[in-house]
C-alpha cells in the first residue's frame, strides 16, 4: 500500500513482544550459514602450533642443522598474521559500510587465499623462506580480519533476536572445528619427511574460503545495512527471504518498521557526517552511562581484550612448544589434539545456555571457573608438576611426578572446557548486539580489531616469558593468566549488561535505560515506532519512510 508520496507504507506491531516471525528451519540455516566463516579464525589458529614443531619447516627457517624456531623468529611467525587482522578488522569496518556485509566477507576470503598463495611458496628452496612466509601470514590475516569482524556484524544484524545468541556462538563452534581441523591435519603429516609435511596444512585452507566467499553469493546482504542506505524495498527482499515469509506478511512488516523507526532515532543522535566525523562519532558521550558511545566502544573493545587474556591462545599456539620445553610429555601433539577435542565438545554448550541464563551469567561464572583452574596448574606446576624434572639415565628430561603433570593437563583441560562453553562465544556474541546501527559495523571492526591486537601481543611476549633463553616462568605462566581470569570476572559483574532474548533496536534502548547490573530485569514496554510518534492508525509514517530512504541514499 503506497502514501500519498508514493512511498508503500509499513505496518506496525502492536505487541512489543512480536516484532519478528517465528523461526523457520530455512531461516535458521540460511543465517546459521555464515559462522562457517569461524573456521578461517580457527584453523589459522591451529595449524601454525604444528607447523612452527615440524623439523621440516624450522630447518627451512633456520637453517638445516637447526633444532628448532629461535624464539623471535617463532614470535614474528605467529604474531604476524594477528597483526594482519588487526588491519584487516579495521578497514573492514568502513568497507562493510560502502558496499555491504556479505561483500566485504567475499572480499576476503579472496585475500585470503591470495595469502595462503604466498606461505604455500616457504620451503628450502626458496632465498628467504621467512620472509615469504611472513608475508603470506600477513597477507591472508587482512583477509582473517575482514572476515572475523564483518561475520559477527553480519550475524548479529540477519539473526532471530531468540537465537542470536545460540547462532553466533555457532561461530566461536567453528572456530573450534577448525582449531580441531588444524591439529587432525598437522598430526597426520607430522611424520611425513617432504614439504607437504606442512605445505598441506597450509594448502587446506583454499577448502575454507572458496565454502564461505561461494555460499555467500547466493544469500541475501543484511537488511539493515540496505536500510542504513535507504533501500527499503531491498530490506524488505532480505528479510523476507531471511525469515521465510513473503513480502506482505504482517511480520516482516512489523520488523522492518522498527528497524526504519530505529535508524532515524540514532540518526537524530548521530548524524551522518564525513568519514572522519563517522569515526568520530564512535568516541562520542562521557564514561558515566552505558548509552554513550564512547563506553559501548570501551565496552567492546575491552570485552575482546579480557577474551584474549584468559591464556586461551597460549595454550592453542605454543601447547606443543611448551610440552616439549617441559619434558614431561611423551607425545605433545597427542595431548594438543586433546585439547582441541575438549574445546570443539564444549561449545555446543553454550547454544543453550547463552539464551537460558544469558550473556553476563555465562561470563561471570566462566570467568570463575577459568581463575580456579589456571591457579591450580600455576600450583601444582610449580610445586611437584611441570617445573620439578630431571635428567635421567638416557640423558632425557623427566618428570618427577607423573600424577602431578597428569593433574595440571586435566586442569588445563577443565580451563578449556570453561572457556568454550563461557567467554569463547560469549564475547563474540556482546560485541555484536551492542552498538547503535550508525556506528555498528565500526564498533564491531574495533572491538574485533581489539581481539587481534591483544592475540598479536601475547602471541609475541609469549615465547619470551617461557623460553629458556628470558622469562623461562614454565608452569608459573599460569598464575599470570590466573591473575587475568581474575580481572575478567570483576569486569563482567560491574560492566557487562544482559542482552537476552531483546531485539538489536531493543538493546539500544536497554542500555539507555538501565546499568549493566540491572539490565537483567530490563523489558520492552513501546516499539520503536511507538515511541518515536511516528506510527498512526497502525502505520509506520510514509513520511518517515521517505526521510530515511533520502537520507540513505546521500549517505
Amino acid at each position: 500500500m503506497a502514501g500519498g508520496d508514493g512511498v508503500r507504507s509499513l505496518s506496525t506491531a502492536q505487541d512489543v513482544h512480536h516484532i519478528e516471525a517465528p523461526v523457520t528451519w530455512k531461516a535458521y540455516l540460511i543465517c546459521a550459514f555464515a559462522s562457517f566463516g569461524g573456521i578461517f579464525f580457527g584453523y589459522d589458529s591451529g595449524y601454525i602450533n604444528g607447523v612452527i614443531g615440524s623439523e621440516l619447516f624450522y630447518r627451512s627457517v633456520e637453517g638445516p642443522t637447526a633444532d628448532g624456531l629461535t624464539s623471535s623468529n617463532q614470535s614474528l611467525i605467529v604474531s604476524i598474521l594477528s597483526a594482519g587482522t588487526f588491519f584487516g578488522a579495521l578497514m573492514g569496518g568502513d568497507i562493510a559500510e560502502i558496499i555491504g556485509r556479505k561483500w566485504t566477507v567475499i572480499t576476503g576470503c579472496v585475500i585470503y587465499m591470495v595469502g595462503v598463495v604466498i606461505q604455500m611458496i616457504t620451503g628450502p628452496e626458496v632465498a628467504s623462506p621467512l620472509g615469504v612466509i611472513v608475508a603470506g601470514r600477513l597477507i591472508a590475516g587482512i583477509g582473517v580480519g575482514f572476515e572475523s569482524a564483518i561475520v559477527i556484524l553480519y550475524m548479529s544484524e540477519i539473526c532471530p533476536k531468540k537465537v542470536r545468541g545460540a547462532l553466533v556462538a555457532g561461530y566461536q563452534f567453528c572456530i573450534t572445528i577448525g582449531l580441531l581441523l588444524a591439529a587432525c591435519i598437522v598430526y597426520a603429516t607430522q611424520n611425513r619427511t617432504d614439504t607437504g609435511a606442512f605445505r598441506i596444512p597450509i594448502g587446506i585452507q583454499f577448502i575454507w574460503a572458496i565454502i564461505l566467499g561461494g555460499g555467500l553469493l547466493f544469500l541475501p546482504d543484511s537488511p539493515r545495512y540496505f536500510v542504513k542506505r535507504g533501500n527499503i524495498e531491498k530490506a524488505r527482499s532480505a528479510l523476507c527471504r531471511l525469515r521465510g515469509q513473503p513480502a506482505d506478511s504482517e511480520y516482516v512488516e512489523a520488523e522492518l518498521a522498527e528497524i526504519i523507526a530505529n535508524e532515524e532515532y540514532e540518526r537524530q543522535l548521530i548524524p551522518s557526517t564525513s568519514w572522519f566525523g563517522s569515526w568520530a562519532n564512535c568516541f562520542k558521550g562521557g564514561l558515566g552511562h552505558q548509552k554513550s558511545n564512547l563506553r559501548r566502544v570501551i565496552l567492546g573493545t575491552s570485552l575482546q581484550m579480557m577474551q584474549q587474556w584468559t591464556g586461551v591462545n597460549f595454550i592453542f599456539y605454543y601447547s606443543t612448544v611448551f610440552l616439549q620445553s617441559t619434558g614431561a610429555i611423551g607425545n605433545p601433539f597427542l595431548i594438543s589434539l586433546i585439547f582441541t577435542l575438549v574445546n570443539v565438545c564444549s561449545t555446543p554448550i553454550s547454544f543453550y545456555t547463552v539464551e537460558k541464563f544469558g550473556r553476563r551469567t555465562i561470563l561471570l561464572y566462566g570467568a570463575l571457573g577459568m581463575l580456579i583452574c589456571q591457579f591450580l596448574v600455576a600450583i601444582i606446576g610449580v610445586t611437584v608438576g611441570f617445573n620439578k624434572t630431571y635428567i635421567n639415565a638416557a640423558g632425557e628430561t623427566a618428570a618427577r611426578n607423573i600424577s602431578a603433570v597428569n593433574a595440571q593437563i586435566a586442569f588445563i583441560a577443565i580451563f578449556i572446557f570453561f572457556f568454550a562453553s563461557t567467554w569463547g562465544p560469549g564475547a563474540w556474541i556482546v560485541i555484536g548486539e551492542i552498538f547503535p546501527l550508525p556506528i555498528r559495523a565500526r564498533g564491531v571492526g574495533l572491538s574485533t580489531a581489539s581481539n587481534w591486537l591483544w592475540n598479536t601481543i601475547i602471541a609475541v611476549i609469549t615465547p619470551y616469558m617461557v623460553g629458556e633463553e628470558y622469562g623461562n616462568l614454565r608452569s608459573s605462566v599460569f598464575f599470570v593468566w590466573g591473575g587475568l581470569c581474575t580481572c575478567a570476572f570483576v569486569y563482567t559483574y560491574f560492566l557487562v549488561p544482559e542482552t537476552k532474548g531483546l531485539s538489536l533496536e531493543q538493546i539500544d534502548k536497554m542500555m539507555e535505560e538501565s546499568t549493566p547490573r540491572t539490565s537483567a530485569k530490563w523489558r520492552p514496554t513501546k516499539t520503536f515506532a511507538e515511541a518515536t510518534g511516528r506510527s498512526q492508525g497502525g502505520k509506520l509514517s510514509t513520511d518517515l519512510i521517505a526521510d530515511v530512504e533520502r537520507k540513505g541514499s546521500i549517505y
